[in-house]
């Protein structure tokens, strides 16, 4: 028990890290996109600017709303860090880790219960701007962890289990992006909208909310905030990588794979403008929910078929 814990707090800092090198890989990567420079003062080449941005975020002074509902308030970023940390236990790892059987279920239900903070967040700010991007948040996660699960369940029916560690065993010679590309494109275009990124960015419209939910939140609230987010993107590049490119986490390669995926989350932030509201829903369920359908049943006849043949 004490073994795997201690795992488990090294994972959780090897994570803390990695976000911190993603903010600067995106700020590089915008920069680059708008012809500057991005950071480069603070260490070398601007490589300790995550760490600045760190000290200066939870150091400034706290401000409470005086009409906020004042511990849930507080609790909510760090019940929404723990989450997007938590989610962290189904990586496939063999070192003493909580690799289970049913690791897909988990974040399933890991991923339903942090809109709950989201949401939360907003109500408790006792903000209109706050409570309006936290209900297109949960609107907009909602809709799109229809189609997550669905293209979840092909997989699964595929590989005949719930565990990731299937995935690595069937994709040691054939990728599942080769039978099933439009699938990893609807994956990938779902994960921007499950981690609020461009283009779709509905719960922090600041065009239109201000800020969205974190409207009222500030210093080490936002940090907080802003650090689940790009733990969420992580663990989404590197479940991306699992479900569709295969390799196993042991190897260099993986983690070359996961960067090139989180590139591609800064590259569409760069690149598309933030989509109308409308547009966004009848994509979700007149697009991505018949697509997800079908090639559920398209799996699912495959595997009956094999069976009978075999």
């Amino acid at each position: 028990m004490i073994v795997e814990m201690v795992n488990f707090l090294v994972l959780m800092v090897c994570v803390l890290v990695g976000v911190a090198f993603v903010t600067l890989l995106e700020r590089k990567i915008l920069g680059y996109i708008q012809i500057r420079k991005g950071p480069n003062k603070v260490g070398y080449m601007g490589i300790l600017q995550p760490f600045s941005d760190a000290v200066k975020l939870f150091t400034k002074e706290q401000m409470m709303p005086t009409m906020s509902n004042f511990l849930v308030y507080y609790l909510c970023p760090v019940f929404s860090l723990f989450i997007s940390l938590l989610v962290w236990c189904v990586m496939p790892y063999e070192t003493g880790l909580m690799s289970f059987n049913l690791s897909i279920l988990f974040f399933l239900c890991c991923l339903s219960v942090g809109v709950y903070s989201t949401m939360v967040a907003g109500w408790s700010s006792n903000c209109k701007y706050s409570l309006l991007g936290s209900l297109r948040a949960v609107a907009q996660t909602i809709s799109y962890e229809v189609s997550l699960a669905l293209i979840l369940l092909s997989f699964v029916m595929l590989v005949g289990g719930f565990s990731l560690e299937l995935f690595n065993k069937y994709q040691n010679y054939f990728w599942f992006v080769l039978i099933g590309f439009p699938l990893s494109m609807v994956w990938f275009s779902s994960c921007l909208a499950e981690t609020n990124r461009t283009p779709f960015d509905f719960a922090e419209g600041e065009s239109e909310l201000v800020s969205g939910f974190n409207t009222e939140y500030g210093g080490g609230g936002f940090a907080l905030i802003f650090m689940a987010e790009y733990s969420s993107i992580l663990f989404m590049s590197v479940l991306f990588v699992i479900f569709f490119l295969g390799g196993s986490p042991f190897s260099a390669v993986f983690y070359l794979k996961g960067v090139m995926v989180a590139f591609m989350f800064v590259w569409v932030r760069g690149t598309l403008p933030r989509l109308r509201y409308d547009k966004l829903m009848y994509l979700a369920w007149k697009s991505y929910l018949p697509l997800s359908i079908n090639y559920l049943i398209f799996f699912v006849s495959l595997k009956m078929f094999c069976f009978c043949l075999f």
